[in-house]
């Protein structure tokens, strides 16, 4: 029975909380997951769900999701955090869990969330009993769990990612939580204009917990007028105000991926665009200075070797004027590293060169290159035979300078476009001389 001081808890926690879904048909979004006929759908509806985990940002359904199929399930349910728990509340749940499903036939799930926090000592110590069946896990997870988590803890679970929800969801979620007098904020008669809920919405980047605590905030700070709270697109402004970009290390990593395949492909308004959002999020422009730079060789090279001095200015930029100053100089070297001729000939001389060096076999430096700068070479016979390119016309002069195993082979190929096409013709005329 609910006591008074449960009733007050209830009523006093978050909007979010308070509104849930409870059911599959109250849950918004995932139709990929929970849609009608889909895999999950079917498993919790017949009660055969499986070692699981869920995998997306925040406020999209993870945890919603575990609750209905805690309510759902005729197994016993457990749920631990990740940040909290550790190997000795593990044991206790697989002990009693052992217990239920020898006494009582009943199966326990383990729902943990921030399950990539987990250490490889604490994932150890559930595996036997995902192994024989004592336990099911639900994970609930921000980060990619492939990368994040142990992969003997991935292997025995079916993966299940999460979107961020659409505007059109959150909005749902929203007029839900205006209507409800009972959980939500029927009683205060709310009147949102369709401004604050947008606003609400599109700046909630699709997180419905975000959104709903902001309507909370915006509604129960609004004082009524004529007997009705009213909220403009200023009052939400002030409830929810900056838009967040969820970035994790993944998601770094992934819009970095994106940003430096924008450079290579040069197309300039998306490569600006990633190193906004890059930058909202809160990289380090540092990190950002270093991949032009890298680029600028990369997959420009001599095609424009003026790219490589932007992306150095770029960096020397920042560090004199520092942000948000440097945008402009950073922009200006990813649109000039955009723009230019590519040419991809500079890495694959490195990479052939660095490859040689490695297979190959060591052998002495050619006498007619070696040092001759100490007392004493002449006498060995170092650079007997060497011809110094600046008596010759036009400084050049044919002879031998690769190392005898590499001899003939031929790692930079000059590229067609830009400044290289002049090198390239150049090379050619060379060798048919």
């Amino acid at each position: 029975m609910e006591d008074l001081f449960t009733a007050s808890s209830i009523n006093n926690s978050p909007l979010a909380d308070r509104m849930r879904p409870t059911s599959l048909d109250e849950f918004i979004g995932q139709e990929h997951i929970v849609g009608r006929g889909r895999l999950l759908r079917r498993a919790i509806e017949t009660d055969t769900v499986q070692s699981i985990i869920f995998w997306g940002p925040p406020g999209c359904g993870k945890t919603t999701l575990a609750s209905i199929i805690a309510n759902t399930t005729g197994s016993l349910f457990v749920k631990l955090n990740a940040v909290t728990s550790g190997v000795k509340e593990v044991r206790e749940v697989i002990a009693e869990a052992d217990r239920n499903r020898k006494l009582y036939g009943r199966e326990t799930f383990l729902l943990l969330d921030e399950c990539h926090r987990w250490s490889k000592t604490q994932s150890d110590s559930i595996l036997p009993a995902l192994e024989s069946g004592t336990v099911k896990f639900i994970g609930s997870t921000t980060e990619n769990p492939m990368i994040s988590m142990t992969g003997a803890i991935v292997s025995r679970c079916r993966l299940f990612q999460f979107y961020p929800l659409s505007e059109s969801d959150v909005i749902i979620a929203m007029n839900r939580a205006l209507a409800d007098r009972e959980k939500g904020l029927g009683m205060y008669d709310p009147v949102v204009d369709e401004e604050a809920m947008r606003h609400i919405a599109r700046i909630a980047n699709g997180d419905i917990r975000a959104a709903l605590n902001a309507l909370e905030l915006a509604v129960r700070t609004t004082k009524p007028a004529e007997g009705r709270v009213h909220i403009t697109k200023e009052i939400a402004e002030e409830s929810i105000q900056q838009k967040v970009i969820k970035c994790d290390e993944q998601q770094m990593y992934d819009m970095l991926s994106a940003f430096c395949k924008s450079l290579r492909g040069g197309d300039s308004n998306a490569a600006l665009a990633w190193f906004a959002r890059l930058i909202y999020a809160g990289l380090d422009p540092r990190i950002i200075c270093r991949r032009i730079i890298a680029h600028a060789s990369e997959d420009v090279g001599l095609a424009n070797p003026a790219a490589m001095q932007q992306a150095v200015a770029a960096a020397q930029s920042l560090e004199l004027i520092g942000m948000p100053e440097a945008r402009l100089s950073i922009a200006q070297a990813i649109i000039f590293v955009c723009e230019s001729p590519k040419s991809n000939s500079v890495v694959m001389a490195v990479d052939n060169a660095f490859a040689d060096a490695e297979r190959t076999v060591d052998e002495p430096v050619p006498i007619h290159l070696r040092d001759t700068s100490y007392k004493g070479a002449a006498k060995l016979g170092h650079g007997v035979g060497y011809k110094y390119p600046h008596d010759y016309p036009g400084h050049v002069v044919e002879q031998e300078y690769m190392p005898p195993s590499c001899k003939g082979k031929e790692y930079y190929i000059p590229g067609e476009l830009g400044t290289e096409a002049k090198i390239k013709q150049k090379h050619d005329l060379r060798k048919n001389t």
